[in-house]
């Protein structure tokens, strides 16, 4: 895979004509050299159904007069540049009104994306019908005619169908389509021989060539889906509805799976099929620099307009992220992660009844990794199938339901040493009964008090000594083995109709509550949903418990830095090369108009202090790509440095020899 991806839509309507009428091959290649580009997905078909090539599958574009896609991947490999190519797998409008049949279905019958005659937009196409043949056949035909370097579908995935095709296929194999829990096991099957069918197609045609199938989500536990794909494409538009957080989530996720993988965002200010958005070009720079930092290739998203001519402001933008990855290249090839924790992600566990919802899944997981972010804590995020053992610590978030199989890797692991930080839900058998691990705890049912009161009988960072408010839900406990961090206090009561106080909800009584925060031989137990309260509210108290466990369950841990909150720190590891990279990020989003999230001004830190546990003797410390040598002390196993000035992204490379 290139570091350097352009991901190029051309979605566009038979209304426009006509279609590439500006396209020079000259100027093509003039905007991919002013981005630094190396890779370009180009487009075969897209969502209108339109074909970009002369074609027997599929029909060309009625407002196209030449072969836009040869021109293209003929301007782009003259320039080394690779060019994987896009169908538009699950959208065909052009298709979808001359067979409405074939269309995905709700149990209502209704189709899914838009819902009504009069609502422009797209409507998806069940893979359990005729058009999947269809579609095979459009991807044999480009794949046979033209030199590509890659396939890139859109819009597909595991999809609920009840479409005629999907109940008739049901009923056939005597599942009742009333019964969804069956019917996902037809939706399963779908996706799998759509999957399994086109890489036949493509094995028959191009043996080997990359194949990604993009569902605008790689679900976490779902290694199966993983591996119907070559490599991963995550994507994520920070200012689309993903936020700043999202990526770091998947990536941490995705690098664990050991297959090349990119993020890809966009140079929209807001999201896909905006022309004439541009973000700020610190946003892409540092957008950019995450994706590395965190072990990923890079892909930018833009859209050409319908006269085919690339837009000079657009790869002006790229160029200038894109010249730095350009330069860091080299420090960020063939990475692993070094890691303390593993966040054991909700979404893959099969959580506990009380998440079922895919919200608080979302939520759990997603608190706990801005809180680990925020703590400059080195983490991966995990599914059941890895090895525990790999960390020292294991963190189990709100609603991770210890049924036997998870028990079964549990206990070895703690016997082994490692340690447990769970929270609320988390370690209570599926039933919800008791505790399947032990955790120091009794479970005496979920508290009745919501919210209620937390107090630490520590110094939570720089806060000071109080009751503080917790909003998620409890678990009422009493000790067996461990010893209290922190108790509960409940309030006067709940608030309801008739019995309420202030604005807001009650205040604590003082009335001690049992146990709060424990800890044992096991690691420790908050009791309460502190991951999914920390998402929703961000209360920096539910930040500094978590932190105080953290600490507390790492005597020793790999990394201690001076960065801020809102800075990023990851450290990869290139063995071959016998060197860790230590990446450091700072920028500071900022929401503009309606929940988008906007990076404009990066403002320089400095003299950030770092210092990293390394067994291996260091030989030298260097500021990469500039190569110059930083000023460091090796004591301990501990190598420690300042970074004198960082302005977004910096990495610091330590060269060490192996300690035999």
């Amino acid at each position: 895979m290139r570091f350097r991806q352009v991901h190029l839509d051309f979605h566009t309507t038979e209304a426009i004509a006509p279609i590439g009428a500006r396209f020079d091959k000259k100027q093509f290649q003039e905007m991919l050299k002013l981005g630094r580009v190396d890779s370009i997905t180009v487009f075969s078909k897209c969502h209108h159904g339109w074909a970009y090539h002369p074609s027997e599958a599929n029909e060309i574009h009625p407002g196209l007069s030449f072969d836009l896609l040869g021109a293209v991947i003929e301007a782009a490999h003259e320039m080394n540049v690779k060019t994987p190519v896009y169908l538009s797998a699950g959208l065909d409008e052009k298709l979808a009104r001359r067979h409405p049949e074939w269309l995905i279905r709700d149990e209502n019958d209704q189709t899914n994306w838009v819902k009504g005659f009069m609502e422009p937009g797209y409507h998806q196409f069940c893979m359990n019908s005729p058009y999947l043949d269809i579609l095979l056949d459009q991807i044999r035909e480009v794949l046979s005619c033209y030199e590509v370097d890659g396939l890139f579908l859109d819009i597909v995935g595991v999809r609920e169908c009840y479409c005629h095709n999907c109940v008739q296929s049901a009923q056939k194999e005597g599942i009742d389509p009333r019964d969804v829990k069956a019917m996902r096991q037809l939706w399963e099957k779908t996706y799998a021989n759509y999957t399994a069918r086109v890489k036949e197609t493509v094995e028959s045609v191009k043996p080997g060539l990359p194949i990604f199938h993009n569902g605008g989500h790689i679900a976490r536990g779902r290694r199966d889906l993983a591996a119907m794909n070559t490599h991963l494409e995550l994507e994520s538009l920070p200012t689309g509805g993903w936020g700043y957080d999202h990526f770091p989530l998947s990536a941490r996720y995705a690098q664990t799976l050991g297959v090349d993988f990119l993020g890809m965002t966009g140079k929209f200010h807001t999201s896909w099929g905006e022309f004439g958005g541009y973000k700020h070009p610190n946003a892409l720079r540092y957008e950019a620099a995450l994706s590395i930092a965190n072990g990923a290739r890079c892909s930018i998203g833009d859209q050409l307009h319908p006269d085919g001519h690339m837009d000079e402001a657009t790869y002006a933008l790229i160029g200038a992220a894109y010249r730095e990855v350009e330069s860091k290249e080299a420090w960020c090839v063939n990475a692993t992660s070094i890691a303390d924790v593993a966040l054991l992600s909700l979404e893959a566990t099969g959580v506990h009844p009380e998440a079922e919802a895919a919200q608080r899944q979302t939520h759990s997981d997603a608190g706990a990794v801005r809180m680990l972010l925020e703590g400059k804590i080195l983490f991966d995020v995990i599914d059941k199938e890895h090895d525990f053992t790999a960390y020292k610590v294991l963190i189990l978030p709100d609603y991770v339901a210890v049924d036997d199989e998870l028990r079964g890797k549990l206990e070895p692991y703690l016997r082994q040493g490692g340690k447990i930080l769970a929270t609320g839900w988390s370690g209570l058998d599926p039933e919800g009964s008791h505790f399947a691990i032990d955790l120091g705890v009794r479970h005496m049912g979920a508290n009745p008090y919501r919210p209620d009161y937390f107090r630490p009988f520590f110094k939570p960072g720089s806060l000071g000594e109080a009751s503080y408010i917790f909003y998620s839900q409890g678990q009422k406990i009493e000790l067996a083995d461990g010893s209290e961090l922190g108790r509960r206090e409940d309030p006067y009561f709940n608030r309801d109709v008739f019995e309420f106080c202030s604005h807001q909800h009650t205040p604590n009584s003082y009335a001690d509550g049992g146990p709060g925060m424990v800890e044992s031989g096991s690691g420790i137990y908050i009791a309460w949903n502190v991951f999914e309260d920390y998402a929703t509210k961000g209360s920096l108290i539910l930040k500094e418990a978590v932190l105080h466990a953290l600490n507390r369950l790492l005597p020793g841990k790999t990394m201690q830095t001076s960065l801020p909150a809102q800075g990023v720190v990851t450290l990869q590891e290139q063995k071959e090369e016998k060197r860790l990279i230590n990446h450091l990020l700072y920028a500071s989003p900022v929401r503009r108009g309606d929940g988008i999230e906007v990076i404009e001004d990066i403002v320089p830190l400095y003299d950030v202090k770092v210092s990293i546990r390394t067994a291996n003797p260091v030989k030298k410390v260097y500021l990469a790509p500039q190569m110059t040598p930083l000023p460091y002390s090796y004591e301990d196993r501990t190598v420690s440095y300042t970074v004198p000035i960082l302005e977004c992204h910096q990495m610091v490379v330590i060269d060490y020899n192996i300690n035999k």
